[in-house]
């Protein structure tokens, strides 16, 4: 089969009463579904591409696959995002060439600040549904709880297996109400799996623990992945769910999804990533470079060339005598904040942009729940009075430019910033002399 929609045309003729997609307001059985993806197709117009801001529901979704029946590409963006960056974004692929075989454009923050778009094709994913039905074994019995944004690869490519297999997708709004999830769990009349950031685990083990391990014969597994999850808080999450599969992936926008580990069920260590999946293969060079390849990757990006076999990523790692991949950090200076990736440089752009702000420098520093939170040091223009009142007022000025994630949680005032002799800003001063103390 060439597409995901074809599996969906299946699966509505073979499991036609089955739910298929569940939200806050609606519950929708794959007949249904293919009859509502069929007739939002005839009425999208035949352009290039559909732009549009992604919300957590079930009539998202049907446009998402109504535009891929209608043969135009899909480019699903956060459903917050500032009105001037969605019209930019809109030009971009208006004027872009994009090749016939891409599905989805998904666009990340690249190392110089400016949006990135990574073109996916309908054999990625394809190629990347079949790496996790083989590897975590998706099965038509199950229901998979999406929290995540509907726009990310995170959350996209747990929705391609479930539906590849006729399962059930349930979507919530995120986790800020852990009571919606548990709930969903518990009325869940089949099995359940679900993907969270560590940062959502460890709030999860803090402030739900006893929901959890009351709900915990009703996991069928877990998977984390987007950034490292301590130690500490894997081996809590075995002692909770106990007789779950618990997955550790690795995976990005561009490279698609790569290698996945139980550590429930083999070597609980932490950065231990598994072995690559069924369509996936990576390589790591003498400096320590993960280069990884497979019909799940991505074509390329958006306005640049297209790729060949491989994508070198920004990760270091080492295979262990089993094969299994062992990540070792980045080599870049993106912040993981709940599993989002933030550019320091555009925090900083859009901080700048403040009368009250001379100069800055965005940094990540430790913080109990998240892991790492944002916080902004900046030297205020002369006469600018510093205090809680600025910091009220640079928060709400940062908000009309920036997601809600990429947004400082603190704010301090300093005489200076580090720079190079070129006039760098200094990150690894910052690194080196431990941020959270300055």
């Amino acid at each position: 089969m060439a597409r995901l929609e074809d599996y969906i045309e299946l699966n509505a003729k073979r499991f036609p009463t089955t739910l298929a997609l569940v939200d806050a307001t609606e519950s929708v059985t794959y007949g249904e579904l293919w009859a509502r993806i069929t007739l939002r197709a005839r009425e999208l117009k035949a352009e290039k591409a559909l732009v549009i801001r992604a919300s957590q529901s079930v009539e998202f979704l049907i446009d998402y696959f109504a535009a891929h029946l209608s043969g135009s590409v899909i480019v699903p963006l956060e459903h917050d995002i500032p009105d001037k960056a969605f019209d930019d974004i809109a030009l971009r692929v208006a004027h872009a060439d994009i090749p016939a075989e891409v599905a989805d454009v998904l666009f990340t923050t690249g190392t110089t600040g400016e949006r990135k778009g990574s073109m996916i094709s309908h054999r990625a994913i394809l190629a990347n549904a079949e790496n996790l039905i083989d590897a975590q074994g998706f099965s038509h019995g199950l229901r998979f709880i999406v929290c995540g944004p509907l726009n990310h690869i995170g959350s996209l490519s747990k929705i391609w297996p479930t539906l590849m297999v006729g399962a059930t997708v349930q979507i919530l709004d995120g986790l800020k109400d852990m009571g919606a999830f548990f709930r969903a769990v518990e009325q869940s009349p089949i099995p359940v799996a679900t993907f969270m950031v560590p940062a959502s685990i460890a709030m999860m083990l803090r402030f739900g623990r006893e929901e959890l391990e009351r709900l915990a014969s009703r996991f069928d597994f877990l998977e984390t992945g987007a950034a490292p999850m301590p130690q500490a808080d894997m081996e809590e999450l075995c002692k909770v769910l106990s007789h779950s599969r618990l997955y550790n992936t690795y995976a990005s926008t561009e490279t698609g999804i790569i290698s996945t580990h139980d550590f429930n069920h083999g070597p609980c260590v932490a950065g231990c990533l598994g072995r690559p999946m069924k369509h996936a293969w990576l390589s790591i060079d003498d400096d320590g470079i993960i280069t990884c390849g497979g019909e799940q990757r991505m074509t390329g990006y958006l306005d640049g060339p297209l790729i060949g076999d491989s994508v070198t990523t920004s990760d270091r790692g080492c295979i262990d005598q089993e094969g299994r991949l062992h990540l070792a950090g980045r080599k870049d200076d993106f912040i993981n904040v709940g599993g989002f990736k933030v550019n320091p440089v555009e925090v900083e752009d859009a901080a700048r942009s403040h009368p009250s702000i001379a100069d800055c420098i965005c940094v990540g520093v430790p913080h109990p729940v998240l892991g790492t939170s944002l916080r902004l040091l900046y030297v205020p223009t002369e006469g600018s009075v510093t205090g809680p009142a600025l910091h009220r007022d640079l928060s709400r000025h940062l908000s009309l430019r920036l997601e809600r994630h990429k947004i400082p949680i603190l704010f301090s005032a300093v005489p200076s910033i580090a720079r190079t002799y070129n006039g760098k800003l200094n990150r690894r001063h910052y690194q080196q002399n431990n941020s959270d103390k300055i």
